[in-house]
């Protein structure tokens, strides 16, 4: 069965039109980045420890779980070249994609039909039974959806949006939803307030680069699935669902179809998150699912709480959009990082040409008003790696000095999954990492060697098969 599902794989890459998560297995099949598990998997703990085991090497395809008929695959995106891979371009060039992407969004199509509704369930749906859905991490409180994009219309305009939400499976056709104060919750309120319930569907399994544009930080009734079209560089085709009026990707591989219940709420949690802790248990939201579509033979795509995955797609859109809105204010700036250490959300490492002593602390404000999450900033000079987390703190250990380039403030939004604040209320301290503008040269002269990037190893080198240590009085023990 594994070796069938490879071959099914690799040969949907020929429907090169199609960006559909096939196209991309298709992809990593072909150069061996596709690791195949055996056959029942437990859906329990066991899928995602083996997913965590391989996060940063291979994406896993897990047939039969449990027995289950629909395979699920985990870690579509296992390095950050990967998600420059997603989209065409080379990793430098990525933040600058996403960036024209996000400006230039491009419609999507609406058509008919399409393989997403290929089988239809309508009445007494049982989402276990249907669908493969795990359980991830140790204290979670159960099976949970997490990789589902929730497209929500605006009850008043009818623009949609596409998030990510964590989708705890609570009943046979009920599920509880964690929404944050963004652009659903805001959609569900306008409902709410009516009276009326919020059509909503979740999407699973898709072009990895829908994933990532549902994280751009867009203003409301700014539709991501029109980000993602540019950033695939043609229009996602969108079809109407079954029982509401949400458009959903036709490519998709299943769809549930439901809606958000006013003035009800169940208890939702513990859930491991992001920060590498557990998001407690509280009454949230529900959906009330109302129907699934899906392919005649789909695959679940689930993400790992807290894994690699889980922090590189909310990662780049937050780079690419920290990135611009940095640069409007401050030309200097060349390039900005969330590193994995600070859960790709709360740490900003900020690269810039420095013109001026006092622009670094600018810069550390100015980032700070970009994304209430973040809460460090360290600012470097352009001779930085800022992909380089060692390099980082070689800059804070010789360039910054606390009773002068340190910048505090206290009693600030941050985020509410972060264990450390107050409900969300939160302190924020930026470093100025950079060398002073009239420094003597030499004073902050790096030292290299000369050369070291012109030595060819296999000429400088015996090879190991002629080496001889006896003529040195080294004995070799074999």
């Amino acid at each position: 069965m594994a070796t069938k599902n490879a071959r099914s794989l690799q040969a949907s890459t020929k429907q090169e039109a199609t960006a559909d998560l096939r196209r991309w297995l298709g992809h990593l099949a072909k150069d061996n980045r596709l690791a195949i598990a055996r056959e029942g998997i437990s859906l329990v703990d066991e899928l995602a420890a083996v997913s965590k085991k391989l996060e940063l090497d291979q994406t896993v395809l897990f047939p039969s779980p449990s027995g289950h008929d629909i395979p699920v695959v985990t870690n579509l995106f296992t390095t950050r070249s990967s998600v420059a891979e997603s989209i065409g371009v080379r990793d430098e060039e990525l933040l600058a994609k996403f960036q024209d992407a996000a400006r230039n969004p491009l419609p999507c199509r609406e058509v008919a039909t399409g393989p997403v509704q290929e089988v239809l369930h309508i009445g007494n749906v049982d989402l276990l039974k249907l669908l493969p859905v795990p359980k991830h991490n140790e204290l979670d409180s159960g099976p949970y959806i997490t990789a589902a994009l929730l497209i929500a219309r605006n009850p008043r305009t009818g623009r949609q949006n596409v998030a990510i939400h964590r989708c705890q499976v609570s009943g046979p056709d009920r599920i509880g939803v964690l929404l944050l104060p963004r652009h659903t919750l805001n959609y569900f309120r306008m409902a709410e307030e009516a009276g009326d319930a919020l059509d909503i569907a979740l999407v699973i399994g898709i072009h990895p680069v829908c994933l990532l544009a549902s994280q751009a930080i867009a203003a409301l009734d700014e539709d991501e699935m029109e980000i993602a079209g540019a950033l695939l560089g043609q229009p996602i085709d969108v079809v109407k669902c079954k029982t509401n009026t949400v458009r959903v990707p036709a490519d998709a591989e299943i769809v549930i179809e439901g809606r958000i219940l006013p003035k009800v709420r169940e208890p939702e949690g513990p859930f491991g998150e992001f920060p590498q802790y557990y998001g407690p248990r509280a009454d949230r939201e529900v959906i009330q699912v109302d129907a699934v579509t899906h392919r005649r033979q789909p695959i679940f795509h689930t993400i790992v709480g807290g894994g690699y995955e889980h922090l590189i797609l909310g990662g780049v859109p937050r780079e690419a959009t920290l990135l611009q809105h940095l640069q409007r204010s401050f030309p200097s700036v060349l390039d900005v990082r969330l590193p994995r250490g600070g859960t790709c959300r709360y740490h900003l490492v900020v690269k810039i040409k420095k013109m001026s002593d006092g622009e670094p602390k600018n810069i550390i404000m100015g980032a700070f008003g970009g994304h209430y999450d973040i809460k460090r900033v360290v600012v470097v000079d352009q001779d930085v790696n800022i992909d380089d987390s060692d390099e980082v703190e070689w800059a804070i250990a010789t360039r910054f000095q606390a009773d002068k380039d340190l910048v505090v403030i206290s009693g600030a939004q941050g985020s509410k999954l972060d264990p450390s604040s107050r409900n969300g209320i939160s302190a924020k301290v930026g470093l100025d990492a950079t060398t002073p503008v009239d420094a003597p040269p030499l004073d902050f002269k790096r030292i290299r060697v000369k050369g070291e990037e012109n030595v060819d190893l296999s000429k400088a080198l015996q090879p190991s098969a002629a080496r001889t240590y006896e003529h040195f009085g080294i004995k070799v023990e074999v």
